[in-house]
Formats: C-alpha cells, structure tokens, sequence
C-alpha cells in the first residue's frame, strides 16, 4: 500500500512538472520473464521516478549507498525495495558489500520483480554516456548462469528530456528490444568470467547509445538543440510526420551522426548550415514569432473562430487562474529559488530538488489555506478549499499556457495577414532547413555505409 502510495504521489508530480510525456517500445518489455533494466541518467532521481511511475512492471532499484542515510529520501527508496550500492568514490564505503547487494538482486529477479540499474553510477549533465560500471552485467550473468534467473533478458531504456531542468517540458521513456543474457560457465568463487562480464558491458553500452543522444562535443549538442526547434515545428499541424517525441529523437540522432561525419570530413557544409540556421533565427526574431506557430491557418474563418475560444476559455478560467497563482507563487519563487541554492551549478539535479520542493511546499500551501478558512469559515469551507486550491494551481499552469499560445496564434496570424510574402518566404525556409537536417544525416549514412 505504502509502495502504491508512494508511486501515485510521484506520478501526479511528473505529470504536473512536464507538460507532455510519452512512452515508446512497451512492446519491447517482457511479460512475465526476469528482466534488467538499464538506464541512461541524466537527471537524478528524476531518471528511476520515470521508471518506476510508467514501466509496465515491478521495479526495484540499486541506488547508491548514501541515498539510504538521507531524511526523507531514505525512507523513500528503502519503501521501494531499492537495494544499495557501493561505490569507491563514496567516502566510507565498503565495496566488498555489492556481493550482497547482487545476491539481493538476484532473488528479486527470481520472485518475478525487475531490477533497476544506471550502469553510469552517477547522474552527470554531460552530452555524452559515461563508461558503465559492471554491476548490471555480472548480476545478469550470475543470476542467468545459477538458473535463479531464466530467460534473462536486460532491456536497455533511454530517457530524452527536451528541457530537464525547465518546467512543463516535455521527456519521453523508451523501452528498446531487450538482449538475452546467455548463460556462461562460472568461476569458482561463484562469480562470472571478467571476458563475459566486459562483452556484455560492451553491449550494453552499444544499446545505450541507440537509445539517448550522445554527443561528443558541446558545440554539436549546441547545434542540435536550435536544429531540433525547426524540424519539430515543422511538424506541427502535419498529421503525416507528426509521430511525438520519439520521432524528434530519431530525428537529433540522424543530425548527430551526420554533424560527426561532416565535421571531419566537410566542416565547410556545417558552417552552411549553421550559417543559415542562425539567419532564420534572425529572421523571425524580428518579425517576434516562434518557429512553432508558423503554420499556414486553413481559412481566415477558422483561424478567427479559433482565437475566440481561446480568449473565451481564457477569461472563464481566469478567476480561478488567478487565485491559484496568488496561493502558489510565494511557495513556487521560494521552492525555485531554493532548488537554484542547493544544485548550485550541477544542473542534473536541479529538477530534482525543483520536484522536491513542489511536494514539500505546495501541500503545505494547501494546509495553510485550509486552516485558515476553517478559522474563519468553519470546517466545511476548510475541507472545500483542501479540494479547490490545488486544482486551481493547476487551472493556473494551464491558463499561462493558454494564454502563450494565445499570443504566439495572434502574431502569427497578423504577420499572415500584413505581409504574406514574407510569411510565405518563412515557411518555405523552415521546409528548406528541415529537409536540409534530414539529408545531412542520410548522406552520412550513405557515405559511412
């Protein structure tokens, strides 16, 4: 019950703090057979909170030892069956304790309860996978060499966040085809052969790249970043390339290998690109519209029609709108603010203790509230405002969205209406950009191939 608790809690908050998520290759997860699952990490405690809140099966995470000595945290992931681990860099730490951390692990995987892993060991804000630590290979090994663990499977899963530290961004969880773990004559000790254990790291490490981005040099991510806001948006309102965000990672991946390709073999046709890409940009800075919102309107009617039930749904929800955002800012600019202090300049925790303040400070808001209007109400209006006020500071993400969109429609529709040419020129530089990205990583592939 607590565990059920625990993961409706935290599924509300990830639902709440990013605007859109999506999971990809559920297909891909066995049904009943032990698996492992391997995850990039990229973003703390947000990283196993998608995997638990969204993986279609039990999961018990290896968490690194001082988790478990932390307030709060500690009681959490010790309610999960998280299992610890040992690290060198840990300080205090006794490494020879991951024996019985495996041997943990290895019962679960034979209950029917998968296991958790981040064969990176750390959370990092690198644009790049670090190299993997052993630990998943030789429990896998082990546990499928013993027979505690049949049909072993180990499902490698990328997590993609468009903005991680940003809130209402949007992160897509993939599950990809899973690698059988064969089974392998053991060392005497009980432990699994070191030529074993680093050939199936290695291809851990292979599936893992096919799944995240992984970029090589700042500059290029740099790059991928502003690409990706073109060829996304070029997808809008286009129902034949729209496929999520699993289509924008396919599309960073085949951008990435075509900037390594050409940035040995034609830096000069990357220039090109960026060149232009930094025009466009220009472009519509000037003209104050976002590449998102350049989207030809089918009829001036349905457009106009369109705008009105924006401003009409906008004005309906503003009463509560506001009142939500009174009651939360002082709670969010305090939780922002504290979240700024604590991660200081390691961003790959920032949306972790972002999420963390939020479950602290905006419950205790909605206490606060109640209190105080069942002093000056009574109990009734007390127990009515416990209800309303959070789901008015809902109702107050949902109407600044409404109203950026609002404006971001507005814009568009009046550079639509007063000067078409350029609107038209835009369009067709966004397509041009787009196809341009896409051919750049096809020629790699043809030209590697």
């Amino acid at each position: 019950m607590i565990r059920r608790i625990i993961r409706g809690i935290l599924r509300i908050a990830l639902r709440v703090y990013f605007r859109r998520i999506e999971v990809a290759g559920l297909e891909n997860v066995p049904g009943d057979s032990p698996v492992i699952f391997v995850l990039n990490h990229p973003n703390a405690l947000v990283d196993p909170t998608f995997l638990l809140c969204l993986a279609p099966r039990r999961v018990a995470f290896v968490a690194k030892a001082p988790l478990f000595r932390m307030p709060v945290i500690g009681y959490l992931v010790r309610a999960l069956d998280s299992l610890p681990a040992y690290r060198r860099q840990d300080e205090g730490q006794d490494v020879t304790k991951n024996l019985e951390t495996f041997a943990a692990a290895r019962k679960l995987l034979a209950r029917g309860v998968t296991i958790g892993i981040c064969p990176e060991g750390v959370s990092h804000n690198e644009p790049r996978l670090k190299p993997l630590k052993t630990g998943a290979a030789r429990i896998a090994l082990v546990a499928a060499s013993s027979g505690e663990a049949l049909d072993l499977q180990i499902v490698p899963v990328g997590l993609y966040y468009t903005e991680k530290t940003t809130f209402r961004s949007s992160a897509l969880l993939y599950f990809a085809e899973g690698i059988p773990v064969e089974p392998v004559k053991l060392e005497s000790d009980g432990t699994a052969p070191r030529e074993a254990v680093r050939a199936l790291s290695d291809k851990i490490e292979k599936a893992l790249r096919e799944v995240m981005l992984h970029a090589e040099q700042e500059e290029a991510l740099s790059l991928i970043d502003r690409a990706e806001r073109i060829f996304s948006a070029a997808e809008v309102g286009e129902p034949e390339l729209e496929q999520g965000l699993a289509r924008s990672l396919e599309l960073r991946q085949r951008f990435l290998a075509g900037y390594a390709f050409y940035r040995s073999h034609s830096p000069r046709h990357l220039d090109a690109i960026e060149a232009r890409i930094a025009r466009f940009e220009y472009e519509m800075k000037q003209a104050g519209i976002d590449p998102a919102d350049l989207s030809l309107p089918p009829t001036a009617a349905h457009t106009i029609v369109s705008l009105l039930a924006q401003v009409f749904s906008c004005v309906l929800l503003s009463p509560f709108a506001v009142f939500g955002t009174i009651v939360h800012y002082p709670a969010y600019r305090f939780g922002g603010f504290l979240s700024r202090r604590l991660a200081r300049r390691e961003q790959d925790v920032l949306s972790t203790f972002k999420i963390i303040s939020a479950m602290l400070f905006f419950p205790l808001t909605w206490i606060v509230v109640a209190l105080i209007s069942w002093r000056l109400a009574g109990w009734l209006v007390g127990v009515f405002s416990l209800i309303i006020t959070p789901l008015c500071g809902y109702v107050a993400v949902r109407f600044f969205e409404e109203i950026d969109r609002f404006f971001g429609s507005f814009v568009a529709l009046a550079l639509f209406v007063t000067r078409r040419r350029s609107f038209v020129r835009l369009l067709a530089e966004r397509a041009a950009i787009r196809r341009e990205i896409l051919e750049l990583g096809d020629e790699a592939a043809l030209r590697t191939n």
